[in-house]
């Protein structure tokens, strides 16, 4: 049977809209949403063909992880895990989950590498100075009180054993809010790895791991600000398809007193919030919980240590520092690649 001019015209232009429609469906759709956790915000983005990702499915999912991990680390939360232990005022083994084994030994960890500059134990001694649950002190503690505090302080009296948790003193307070942000962005991040989501950006207080790159192949990028109080504006921009980034600085948690200024970092060697030149630290590694642990403890450590650590260890780090003419940058080679143009 021969087909008219028309049938052809009209079989050709039906081909033509489902070419279309195939060449749309391969489009990925970007899925962003965000909500509250940890005492801060979170964001997250995706890009999924795949139509069983939906919005409220995914962040459904998300947050039981974030509360789940909440519920385990806070210090705010009485009833949660961490608080249980820091109750606990004995000696005597305590069994924890997995998640917060992981997290404890992380610090010990790298609290052990950095020879203290992060320590998960200083909670008593933030709390004394006014960062913690407690409230603000009406004046500077004396020597006699940090002293008092700091005799219950220090990682070397924790340890993880069986998958119980142990303190040497009973009264020993374990604080991971140096640390279980990063690693709530990674469970977050594993969670879209189980729903086979292949690219993503998740946001935690600042704290970002990505993965796979944007469509049509671009990279993510991704601003660090410029350690003022006074404003919000970019220091450098960065790219990268795959990583984590974590920074930390003291230009915005901190309050004045009499003329002097008071850093919500605590240094665990003197006891007090830390007094040097170093205003911001930006690590880029694998993970988040890293990434954001060695952010502290490369603060805690000041400039030139810390220019000494992530040459030692070839991280990528980059540094903001006063002078007297301002602020200055330091890059170590392992982070200038990640540099983009802004």
């Amino acid at each position: 049977m021969m087909l008219s001019k028309l049938s052809i015209a009209k079989i050709w232009l039906a081909l033509l809209g489902l070419a279309f429609l195939v060449s749309c469906s391969d489009s990925p759709e970007k899925i962003s949403f965000s909500g509250k956790t940890m005492g801060t915000t979170y964001s997250v983005t995706v890009y999924s063909k795949d139509p069983r990702h939906n919005k409220e499915e995914i962040q459904k999912k998300v947050d039981i992880v974030l509360k789940r991990v909440n519920a385990q680390m806070s210090t705010y939360d009485p009833e949660s895990e961490l608080s249980q232990f820091n109750q606990f005022k004995s000696t005597q083994p305590m069994v924890i989950s997995r998640d917060l084994e992981r997290v404890v030994n992380r610090g010990l960890e790298i609290a052990e590498e950095t020879e203290g500059a992060l320590d998960i134990t200083v909670g008593p001694l933030v709390n004394l100075w006014g960062f913690g649950p407690q409230a603000r002190p009406e004046k500077e503690p004396s020597e006699e009180e940090l002293n008092a505090v700091r005799e219950k302080t220090g990682y070397q009296k924790l340890r993880v054993e069986n998958h119980q948790l142990i303190k040497d003193n009973p009264e020993l307070y374990v604080d991971l809010s140096t640390i279980a942000k990063g690693y709530g962005v990674d469970r977050v991040a594993h969670l879209l790895d189980q729903l086979r989501i292949k690219q993503y950006l998740v946001e935690i207080g600042g704290e970002v791991i990505a993965k796979g790159g944007k469509p049509d192949e671009a990279l993510w990028r991704l601003a660090i600000e410029k350690p003022v109080s006074t404003e919000r504006a970019v220091q450098r921009v960065v790219q990268f398809k795959d990583g984590a980034l974590a920074t930390s600085g003291d230009y915005r948690n901190y309050y004045e007193e009499d003329g002097k200024r008071y850093s919500h970092i605590i240094d665990p060697v003197t006891g007090a919030p830390v007094q040097h030149n170093l205003v911001s630290t930006s690590v880029y590694a694998e993970d988040t919980m890293s990434a954001d642990a060695y952010a502290t403890a490369l603060f805690v450590m000041g400039t030139e240590k810390a220019k000494s650590f992530a040459k030692k260890h070839n991280m990528a780090v980059m540094l903001i520092y006063k002078t007297d003419d301002g602020f200055e940058e330091y890059m170590s080679e392992a982070f200038k690649p990640l540099l983009a143009e802004q």
